[in-house]
């Protein structure tokens, strides 16, 4: 790319967000960068192989490179989200802009690991998957789980939380349900009792649902759901 690539970089955000809603048309590629659309930075997304304009200029389309490097982008900007509000539980959305332009995706797919491998950002967007969640997929799978499948009795420590509504994620936070903490689960009819924090909690289930949990090697063949 040439000069300006942070806001190349953007506009290529943009047209994956628009890719994931399963839209092309130039209009709402223009209300979705807003203010910030400038023609002569999509021209050079066209002339660097990135992204096409079609039907006349009312469609715009990435190309096979340009989907690539979206990929990377959009992989860094969610796997940041989850870096910041997972271990040190910020405020993530500014944080992971600047993060989503690394190059060095050797950082991002360790940071990954880390994480254990999650499918999904905060508010729960899809995070691509890198090389790493390809060859971990088994190790991953088993190093996180359900809460839902914990077994009652048992403790385990909240890996992430997935959830589309801030609000709900704001509340499970208040509540100290939040990423590095322990919770013991007591009870699972009529709603689900956690115990954290040294406080029990009352849940609806689709609440519960949104959290993952690191599950121990030793604590494999024990956390199943209960029938």
């Amino acid at each position: 790319m040439k000069n300006g690539v942070k806001e190349k970089e953007e506009y290529l955000e943009c047209l994956w967000g628009m890719k994931e809603q399963k839209s092309i048309s130039m209009d709402c590629f223009k209300n979705n960068i807003n203010q910030k659309f400038d023609e002569k930075i999509l021209d050079d997304l066209v002339s660097d192989g990135f992204a096409n304009i079609l039907n006349q200029g009312k469609d715009v389309v990435l190309t096979e490179n340009g989907e690539a490097r979206a990929r990377e982008i959009i992989r860094a900007h969610r796997i940041g989200e989850r870096l910041l509000y997972d271990v040190f539980g910020e405020e993530f959305e500014e944080g992971a802009c600047e993060f989503e332009h690394i190059k060095a995706m050797d950082i991002v797919d360790s940071i990954c690991t880390l994480l254990g491998h999650p499918r999904e950002c905060p508010h729960g967007r899809p995070i691509p998957e890198g090389k790493c969640c390809k060859l971990s997929a088994k190790t991953a799978h088993n190093m996180v789980a359900h809460l839902t499948d914990l077994e009652i009795g048992k403790t385990a420590k909240i890996a992430y939380i997935e959830c589309r509504d801030d609000s709900r994620m704001h509340k499970l936070n208040g509540l100290q349900i939040r990423p590095g903490t322990f919770v013991k689960l007591h009870q699972r009819y009529p709603c689900y009792v956690l115990e954290c924090e040294g406080a029990n909690i009352a849940l609806d289930e689709d609440i519960v649902s949104n959290i993952r949990i690191w599950l121990h090697s030793s604590e494999k063949n024990n956390n199943k759901k209960d029938v």
